[in-house]
């Protein structure tokens, strides 16, 4: 059963500690178990929850939500849209990267990368927290929207002046989970190359938009510059 379970931060322990306890959270165990036995299975155990062990939640001031993890090879890191350094960078964070640099003007970093956005308080979420070797999607329905769906409703719950970012309609539609009179959404198509070019996603400036209602409100902005 260790095979996915992980340090993961205490911070998050303590607001999701029913969901570990939970028959979902057990079945799904058992599930990436018997996935491990047959398949590869990506990111590897220890990086699994690496979006919450690298963003605690009391240092969540962003949101950004994803579908599920790369399913190449060497690719997840267990950040939405981030990759190992030394991969080649998907087609989305091109596109993200292009936005950021029309946005803010940072030049796209040789990385892929996205730790340190992580670490400066941006929790990159994906909905589904594991995938099967060359099979996008292979582990929908297995549990772990129940358990990210949980992530997003504590973290609306009990925070507050929180920046959600809901890129294509995958991301949209978890609107539902979020209070949005005390946090801003922020939505836009999703920045792959087909949703893209036909509009929607460049131009809407998510990156200095977020910083902004930060400062509103009191808060330290994102550190946005992958470069430093």
């Amino acid at each position: 059963m260790n095979t996915i379970n992980p340090r993961i931060d205490s911070s998050w322990l303590a607001v999701l500690h029913n969901e570990f306890q939970s028959d979902y959270f057990a079945q799904l165990k058992s599930f990436l178990v018997d996935e491990k036995h047959k398949y590869n299975v990506f990111p590897p155990g220890g990086k699994i929850f690496a979006a919450y062990d690298t963003t605690p939640f009391d240092k969540v001031k962003v949101v950004i939500i994803g579908q599920d993890p790369y399913h190449e090879k060497g690719q997840a890191n267990g950040l939405c849209f981030s990759v190992n350094p030394s991969v080649k960078i998907p087609p989305s964070l091109v596109n993200i990267f292009k936005e950021l640099h029309d946005d803010l003007g940072y030049d796209a970093p040789a990385s892929g990368d996205l730790s340190k956005w992580a670490r400066e308080g941006v929790l990159l979420l994906n909905a589904i927290l594991t995938v099967r070797e060359n099979y996008a999607g292979s582990h929908r329905d297995k549990g772990w929207e129940m358990f990210t769906n949980s992530t997003i409703k504590a973290v609306s719950d009990k925070k507050q002046n929180v920046v959600f970012i809901l890129w294509g309609n995958y991301a949209k539609e978890k609107r539902y989970l979020i209070d949005e009179s005390k946090h801003l959404i922020l939505t836009a198509a999703h920045p792959s190359p087909l949703s893209a070019s036909r509009g929607g996603f460049f131009g809407c400036r998510h990156f200095s938009k977020t910083n902004s209602y930060l400062q509103s409100h009191g808060i330290a902005p994102i550190d946005w510059n992958l470069n430093d």
